[in-house]
């Protein structure tokens, strides 16, 4: 069974799929239960996927990476995430918020921040969410005061990939308190993770995605220079909702990727045990399940690529991005449970891929913008 295969997937991204699907079979699936039980940072498959030249190409040819196009982009995402989600979200995150300094910072930031990403000599973060708010991108209040030729920091970010790991991160912080205009508010700024006033903790066990590391960060009257400024002020909002599209369009790929891996471990085992003198796909309510699994992931794989193009071609691309976002991830949730279901006992152990699965489904719903505020979106956004 592949339900991953190439025949929806652009021509100019196969070789990219194929790239990937290569390293995660080498790489990320052998050690999924180990990283996942020991919950340890994956350096070591790091390294190999910046080798590789899998991890932070879609920096463009002119800053050191390989230009991956969005479709490249959710190809690549669909392995890895198969493989394994936690492992593959520490690859993904290797580069994460890179795009916006490529694309709306200088040519100097982009040489001192962006390439070394892109060669494998740096990793980077992007800080946006805080302790008492995740999606309320307006209502963010970690602060930059301008004083002279700097900015002075102040405030909490919370859910930080890379925070602890990465040598810089991108901040999204409170320049303006226009009650106006409350999108023209907030900034977008270059922190190196070794300024003074800068700290961050590791937050502790969480029940999935236990490869990829979140911090707690608290700027302390952290100082930057003026340059590191990404853009002009108040203009941060707009810059992530741009960002946010592309997002959530590899969130999709999130949420592809769990659902194959749930309906080949529930394929199999279904075709494998015996129960009442007969393996238990025989039984009519099984292969129903089977069914809707099958069917379910269809429909979400099929939206997904369609809004891959439409987020590219920037047709309406809040709009697609946020129905392929919510439709892939709770795609995912599903098949995990319905998967689950199948398994019986054996699903709560977590040897068992089923119950990995099961426990990292749970998290793209949240991430990039719960589905809850994706609906207003596509509501908001119909055309």
């Amino acid at each position: 069974m592949d339900l991953l295969d190439d025949s929806i997937v652009p021509e100019r991204a196969r070789g990219v799929k194929a790239e990937a699907r290569e390293f995660a079979r080498e790489h990320i699936e052998p050690n999924a239960r180990e990283y996942f039980q020991s919950g340890e940072y994956p350096h070591e498959i790091l390294e190999a996927g910046q080798e590789a030249n899998l991890v932070a190409q879609d920096i463009p040819e002119e800053w050191g990476g390989r230009g991956f196009d969005l479709p490249q982009l959710l190809a690549l995402t669909e392995e890895f995430y198969r493989a394994d989600a936690g492992i593959a979200l520490t690859l993904q995150l290797a580069s994460f918020g890179c795009e916006i300094t490529y694309e709306f910072g200088t040519d100097e930031q982009c040489e001192e921040y962006v390439r070394p990403v892109a060669e494998g000599e740096q990793i980077s973060g992007l800080a946006v969410s805080e302790p008492e708010t995740g999606s309320d991108l307006a209502g963010m209040q970690t602060r930059a005061e301008k004083d002279g030729d700097e900015y002075v920091l102040n405030g909490e970010k919370y859910w930080i990939g890379n925070g602890v790991e990465a040598d810089w991160v991108t901040l999204y912080a409170r320049t303006g308190d226009d009650e106006d205009n409350r999108y023209a508010n907030h900034s977008m700024f270059i922190v190196p993770t070794d300024t003074d006033g800068y700290e961050a903790e590791h937050i502790p066990e969480k029940m999935a995605m236990r490869a990829s590391k979140q911090a707690h960060i608290t700027f302390d009257d952290c100082r930057i220079p003026e340059e590191n400024l990404i853009g002009s002020e108040g203009t941060g909002f707009m810059m992530l909702a741009d960002f946010f599209n592309h997002g959530r369009i590899a969130v999709a790929g999130h949420g592809l990727g769990l659902a194959a891996a749930a309906i080949e471990e529930a394929w199999e085992f279904t075709h494998d045990r015996e129960e009442f003198g007969r393996t238990i796909n025989e039984f009519q309510a099984v292969q129903h399940g089977l069914a809707d699994m099958l069917i379910e992931f269809e429909s979400a794989r099929a939206l997904a690529w369609r809004a891959c193009e439409k987020v590219q071609n920037r047709d309406h691309a809040g709009y697609w991005a946020a129905m392929a976002k919510t439709k892939a991830t709770e795609t995912a949730v599903d098949v995990a449970e319905q998967g689950m279901q199948f398994h019986g006992g054996r699903s709560i152990l977590d040897e068992r891929r089923i119950a990995r699965v099961y426990r990292d489904a749970r998290i793209p719903v949240i991430y990039e913008g719960a589905n809850e505020v994706q609906r207003n979106l596509v509501y908001g956004q119909a055309p």
